[in-house]
């Protein structure tokens, strides 16, 4: 069986706090239940729960000299079986373990098993490798055209700026599909119309092919009006996007490219 090293004193508190989080993280029974299954020693179990888990894991890499069984425990907790229906807790537990796990070289991954990573040591390279806004994006299936166009973004989890520049991609894959050099409400009247159309999304060859592509002309320049006018004029303080909205509109966004995808 591979040894592995110890962890570091604040990697183990890190995942202690995130582990016996007061509100989100595992309950005084689950933590009982795991040190037993993990072969942990369950020093002090009157104090709360972040601090007991943290002396536990503490006492037991002191006497063993390495972190099996610390590892042990965070696999048996973070089981994808116990989150079933619950998959925001677990991807936002995975997320905050995975800030810590990789300073020692480890990632947490979403079949709940623990993989080798390059090891970090910037808290840059943290927010980078861990990225939670990225991953559920990925887990929506949205189109690679959303991460080509706003990989810095969302690297950064700007959710204001990602947007942007997502609905900015919109128009830009309709100029390079058309060859136009128009914007907003020109480009997508010229490039949809129903009598000379660049771009088809269906035959047209009656009224309910036709009105889908008047709907999808609409739906492009609403998202134009609502979200790529809106924060261009407006600054990040006033006009706010919040991780849910940011992720919803991407979704559309996602939608919209698969249809041009197909035109």
């Amino acid at each position: 069986m591979k040894i592995f090293e110890p962890i570091s004193g604040s990697v183990i508190e890190g995942i202690s706090r995130t582990l016996g989080e007061t509100n989100n993280g595992l309950t005084g029974d689950e933590i009982s239940k795991f040190l037993q299954e993990s072969s942990i020693t369950d020093t002090e179990p009157g104090v709360t729960k972040w601090k007991r888990l943290f002396n536990a894991f503490v006492n037991y890499q002191n006497k063993s000299k390495n972190s099996n069984n610390i590892l042990s425990f965070i696999t048996k907790s973070m089981s994808p079986a116990r989150f079933v229906g619950r998959n925001e807790k677990f991807e936002n537990m995975r997320f905050e373990l995975n800030k810590y796990l990789s300073f020692s070289g480890l990632q947490l991954k979403e079949n709940g098993k623990l993989a080798p990573t390059g090891i970090i040591t910037t808290i840059t390279e943290v927010e980078q490798k861990a990225n939670r806004f990225k991953s559920k994006l990925e887990l929506r299936d949205t189109h690679n055209k959303i991460f080509e166009y706003c990989r810095a973004e969302l690297l950064a989890e700007k959710y204001f700026h990602s947007v942007f520049e997502a609905v900015k991609s919109i128009a830009d894959i309709i100029r390079q599909k058309t060859g136009l050099s128009q914007d907003g409400g020109e480009l997508i009247d010229i490039a949809f119309s129903i009598k000379n159309p660049i771009i088809k999304i269906n035959n047209l060859s009656n009224e309910t092919e036709q009105s889908e592509q008047k709907g999808f002309a609409n739906l492009i320049k609403g998202v134009f009006g609502m979200f790529r006018n809106t924060t261009a004029h407006s600054p990040k303080i006033i006009w706010e996007i919040n991780e849910k909205d940011a992720l919803d509109i991407m979704s559309t966004i996602s939608l919209i490219h698969r249809r041009l995808e197909k035109a």
